[in-house]
């Protein structure tokens, strides 16, 4: 379908769309959960600022970046020992160190005992370390705990927790020991990160489970009650969860879109009337709501 313009509904007011959402959830017979960055950023996770200088002053006093992306997928690192260093207090502090707020936890409670499923562009693992089932979330874009080879030579993916610890613990003068840079088991090439950065991304077994959840979680609810509730999306990777999520609005006169994005809270007009946008972080929606 072709969408011909955008619309904010800027004259409906907060109460008066946070009850919309409220009633679209108690009514819903099956709640899609799109999240994107903006979801991650109202649980704590900023990568530049107060919390970059804090964890990463060191290596931004180095190497000159000013944020944790350019320091992870920009800066060329002269060795792999520099470049795991970074990595992997990269990954202890977004994956494995506990979330700074409970957000997640907050919208478990409102899916609970509900016929939900979690699509994700996040690689913070933030889903499931809440509690959520994992058999009703699909992360595509890749996981900080993962990871995979660089060539790379297999579609597999390896648990990195062990190895990620051991990095940080072990790192001096920002390097990590040579030993600790890690290898695929398979061709012994080195591994990288299992992120979405290019056409090298491994798509394993357990993601094309996910995926096949997902999408036959969609064919089951078709023309049902369904809330599309996207929380933090913004427009990086619109094809994944916006654009799909207008789609199946325009598409079944049952379902709510529901846009919870700080400063993007936009739908097409073809679906003003079964779109609720509320202009706020993802905290304050699920604040209101609790």
């Amino acid at each position: 379908m072709y969408f011909s313009r955008l619309t904010r509904q800027s004259t409906r007011s907060f109460s008066a769309q946070i009850d919309r959402l409220r009633a679209a959830l108690a009514e819903a017979e099956a709640i899609v959960v799109g999240a994107g960055a903006g979801l991650s950023t109202a649980a704590g996770y900023t990568y530049s600022g107060e919390r970059f200088e804090r964890l990463f002053g060191d290596f931004a006093a180095r190497y000159g970046f000013s944020d944790m992306y350019a320091g992870g997928f920009f800066y060329p690192y002269d060795s792999l020992e520099e470049y795991w260093a970074f990595w992997s207090r990269y990954v202890m502090c977004n994956r494995y160190e506990p979330t700074p707020k409970p957000v997640h936890e907050r919208l478990l409670a409102l899916v609970h005992g509900r016929d939900y499923f979690v699509i994700t562009t996040n690689v913070d693992h933030c889903f499931q370390r809440a509690g959520f089932d994992k058999q009703r979330l699909f992360y595509t874009q890749g996981d900080y705990g993962l990871f995979q080879c660089s060539r790379p030579c297999c579609q597999q993916t390896w648990d990195n927790e062990q190895a990620i610890r051991a990095m940080v613990e072990r790192q001096k003068d920002l390097r990590i020991p040579s030993e600790l840079v890690p290898h695929c088991p398979n061709c012994g090439a080195p591994m990288t990160m299992n992120l979405r950065c290019d056409d090298t991304f491994v798509e394993d077994e357990g993601w094309h489970r996910a995926a096949s959840r997902y999408n036959d979680f969609l064919r089951r609810h078709e023309g049902m009650r369904t809330l599309l509730l996207e929380l933090g999306v913004g427009g990086n990777t619109p094809g994944i969860i916006k654009y799909p999520f207008w789609q199946m609005c325009a598409g079944n006169p049952q379902a709510t879109y529901a846009c919870v994005n700080l400063g993007e809270a936009v739908a097409p007009v073809e679906i003003d009337r079964q779109a609720i946008l509320i202009d706020a972080g993802a905290d304050v929606v699920l604040d209101a709501l609790a």
